[in-house]
C-alpha cells in the first residue's frame, strides 16, 4: 500500500469524525485464535519520542514511510493485530487497515526518552475509556521501576489503577515490567537479568484488585536459558516483547532464535515486536515479519 499523506490530511480536516465511523464499523475478532497464539506488530515507540531503529536515529519520524510498513506488516499472514497510540491508530483507521485484527491502545507515554521525569512514566495515551469507547481490544502499558527514583512510585500507583479501570469494562491489558536504573550519564538501562526479570514479574503480577484480565509482556532474559525459571513466577499469560535489536542480520537471527526458545513456555502466548521486523536488517519487512510468525 501507498500512503497518500494529503488524503489523511483532508480527512482529519474537513471529517475528524470520520475516525470515529472507522472505528464503528471495523470488524472485530476475539483476542485469541483457534491456535490461541499472538502475533503483535507494536509501534507505539513514537509517542514517547523514541525514533530510532535499524541504526538509524530518526527511522520511525516518516509518517508515510511508518503507515506503509504497518500496512504491510499487518497483511501478513499469521499477524493479527496492532499495539500503537492515538494518532497511529487513527490513521490505520482512515486507511482501512485494522479490520479483523487486535487492536492494543498504548496508555502510558508520558516517562520521555531521554528526559529526567522518564520514570514518572504518566498515562498521556489512551485511558481506559477510549479503549472501550473505540471498539479497541485491549490497552497496554510501561511500567519501569528505579528503587532510587521516586517517579516510579507514581508509575507503580497509577499502573495498579489503570489495571483496575480496565478490569471494571472486561478488557485485557498488557504490562510491560522492568526492574531500571540510571547509568552516570543519567541514561536509563533496564536489568535484564534473571534476578531482575523475575522481580519485575512478581511485583506487575500482584497489582490491582483483580489479575483476570492482566497479561504480561516480558523480554528475554540475558541468558536465555534462564527463562523457564524466570517465567514459573506467575500464572499470568505473557507475551514476548521484541526489545532494541541490533541493526546486523546476525543480531536479528539472534533475536528470532532467542525468541524461539522462550515461546515454547508454558504460559508464553506470543510476540509482540516492533522496530526489527518493521526496519529489518535487510530492509525486507515481509520477510522479517513471517520469520517472527513462524516461530509460534
Amino acid at each position: 500500500m501507498t500512503v497518500d499523506i494529503s488524503e489523511l490530511v483532508d480527512l482529519r480536516s474537513h471529517r475528524p469524525e470520520a475516525i470515529a465511523e472507522a472505528a464503528a464499523r471495523r470488524i472485530r475478532r476475539p483476542l485469541l485464535n483457534t491456535s490461541g497464539r499472538l502475533m503483535i506488530i507494536a509501534a507505539d515507540h513514537p509517542a514517547r519520542g523514541a525514533l530510532a531503529a535499524g541504526g538509524r536515529s530518526m527511522a520511525m519520524a516518516n509518517r508515510a514511510d511508518l503507515l506503509e510498513r504497518l500496512c504491510l506488516a499487518l497483511s501478513r499472514p499469521g499477524v493479527d493485530g496492532v499495539l500503537a497510540t492515538a494518532d497511529i491508530l487513527d490513521d490505520l483507521l482512515l486507511l482501512g487497515a485494522l479490520d479483523d485484527k487486535v487492536v492494543l491502545g498504548s496508555m502510558n507515554r508520558g516517562g520521555l526518552q531521554g528526559a529526567r521525569f522518564e520514570l514518572d512514566d504518566r498515562f498521556t495515551g489512551h485511558r481506559p475509556e477510549d479503549i472501550e469507547r473505540l471498539g479497541f481490544d485491549a490497552g497496554k502499558l510501561l511500567l519501569r521501576i528505579d528503587y532510587d527514583d521516586p517517579g516510579s512510585l507514581t508509575t507503580l500507583e497509577s499502573t495498579a489503577r489503570a489495571i483496575d479501570d480496565m478490569a471494571a469494562r472486561r478488557l485485557p491489558v498488557f504490562v510491560e515490567p522492568f526492574l531500571s536504573h540510571r547509568t552516570p550519564e543519567g541514561k536509563v538501562r533496564n536489568d535484564l537479568s534473571a534476578e531482575a526479570v523475575t522481580k519485575s514479574i512478581a511485583i506487575a503480577s500482584g497489582l490491582g484488585g483483580s489479575s483476570a484480565y492482566t497479561w504480561l509482556k516480558v523480554p528475554v532474559t540475558e541468558n536465555p536459558d534462564d527463562m523457564a525459571e524466570v517465567m514459573a513466577t506467575s500464572t499470568l499469560p505473557a507475551v514476548l516483547l521484541g526489545g532494541e535489536v541490533g541493526g546486523s542480520a546476525e543480531e536479528q537471527a539472534g533475536a528470532y532464535e532467542k525468541w524461539r526458545g522462550a515461546l515454547r513456555l508454558p504460559t508464553v502466548r506470543g510476540l509482540v515486536v516492533g522496530r526489527s521486523l518493521l526496519y529489518p536488517a535487510d530492509g525486507d519487512v515481509a520477510g522479517a515479519v513471517d520469520t517472527a510468525v513462524g516461530l509460534l
